[in-house]
């Protein structure tokens, strides 16, 4: 019965409406009346991959200055302004694009309109916010990567497993290069990138569209078209072996880290692969977790994650060691569920399970405003057009235990792949 539901709650289409401003602007409308609330998200496609090897970071930096405030919106008080009107904001950055939103109550539209608007006109990018906002990201990158026990995992296996294409460094960047950038550098950043052609306006919630599209094109109107917006075109070639390394770390307990390469976001191959980690990997019922920690004991943890790059990403798997148990036994404890998986087809039943997982969750996300202006604009960007938000799930659920081996044996490969041992500092010689 609960499988019925779910697949009744997947088939509730996302009604929208999309058209272009002279200036280039995409925007997209979704209207919903169950809440009285709307959502206001703007995707620029400018990520850590769009950034100078010597200025490494100004996407992620710029998610936090373009907060700073405008010619119109005092220092600081862009928050402000969410808040005392009742709502939520927030923003994140990956390799690909840089993505704002707020919620707000639906008679509060005009305000995320406007503040939005003051965003991509005349943002403050100045010394007084650079200085400010390079304080925050310095914070920021001591408690997530430098201070955090294995917090070194995503920058040791990018820049291991990528040698050309700029996603071989995380999108935090480096501090030394964000202080060496000029003013002039982070305003010519933001006119080449943060214009109206490079980015899609989503409006999603309790709306009239007739009435939002008077004030969008209002606010946004006005603001000039920008210059064609550069490419990142490198390719980075196949790995043709596999990379292993040791890294030493403030840890107690010994990791095994494995990333593989995998196909880009939207790439017939994207969809198997994403599954197969998915099955490896996440939850409490995945192989890695059912076998490699609780059947044979090698881990206390098990975890992994996709990057579903618009290039061509990588799925990393990791496992803490059990007190006593080396790494070259945790690792083999791995590869075993890794072999299992190329050479054995994965049965019916297992897949069924996993595709009512995936259901649900894209049910749940799309359950909320906020999830549905994020994965409008995420497919408009990304998947080759925003219709994709209805029929993306289905590449997932036509995936066969055929297509998993299939994948399994191109990608899940040791000469694919990163391996690195994490170890305790007082282990190095």
């Amino acid at each position: 019965m609960m499988a019925t539901i779910t697949a009744t709650a997947q088939t509730r289409e996302i009604q929208f409406t999309e058209f272009d401003l002279p200036n280039g602007l995409h925007v997209i409308l979704h209207e919903d009346h169950s809440t009285p609330i709307v959502a206001v998200g703007v995707m620029y496609h400018v990520g850590s991959k769009d950034e100078a090897n010597d200025r490494r970071g100004f996407a992620h930096f710029f998610e936090h200055l373009l907060f700073e405030g405008s010619d119109n919106i005092g220092r600081g008080e862009f928050a402000k302004y969410v808040e005392k009107a009742g709502g939520v904001l927030n923003a994140n950055t990956t390799g690909d694009r840089t993505y704002y939103y707020e919620v707000l109550p639906s008679n509060q539209l005009d305000l995320g309109l406007w503040l939005e608007s003051e965003r991509m006109l005349h943002a403050k990018v100045d010394t007084k916010g650079i200085e400010t906002q390079r304080e925050v990201v310095k914070e920021e990158r001591r408690q997530r990567y430098e201070n955090q026990p294995y917090g070194s995992i995503l920058p040791e296996v990018l820049r291991r497993a990528y040698h050309k294409h700029p996603y071989q460094w995380p999108t935090i960047g480096y501090m030394e290069d964000l202080n060496a950038a000029t003013e002039k550098d982070y305003r010519e950043f933001y006119k080449t990138f943060y214009v109206p052609n490079n980015a899609v306006l989503v409006l999603a919630g309790d709306l009239d569209s007739k009435k939002a599209t008077a004030a969008l094109t209002k606010y946004f109107g006005p603001i000039a078209k920008g210059k064609a917006v550069p490419r990142n075109k490198v390719v980075e070639p196949p790995m043709t072996g596999e990379v292993r390394d040791t890294v030493y770390d403030k840890i107690q307990l010994p990791a095994v880290v494995q990333a593989y390469r995998i196909p880009a976001l939207g790439t017939p191959d994207f969809y198997a692969v994403d599954m197969l980690n998915r099955l490896l990997s996440n939850g409490n019922s995945s192989r890695l977790v059912k076998n490699v920690k609780d059947a044979e004991q090698k881990a206390v943890f098990v975890g992994s994650f996709s990057l579903p790059f618009e290039d061509p990403g990588l799925a990393i798997a990791f496992a803490v060691a059990n007190m006593g148990v080396a790494p070259d036994s945790l690792e083999a404890s791995m590869d075993r569920q890794f072999a299992r998986v190329r050479e054995e087809l994965v049965p019916e039943g297992e897949l069924a399970k996993l595709k009512v997982q995936i259901e649900t969750e894209h049910a749940n996300d799309n359950g909320r405003v906020s999830g549905i202006a994020h994965n409008l604009a995420n497919a408009y960007t990304f998947l080759g057009g925003a219709d994709k938000v209805n029929t993306e799930i289905e590449q997932y659920l036509a995936v066969t235990p055929a297509d998993l081996q299939r994948v399994a044996r191109k990608y899940f490969m040791p000469e694919n792949r990163v391996v690195l041992y994490y170890l305790p500092l007082n282990q190095k010689n």
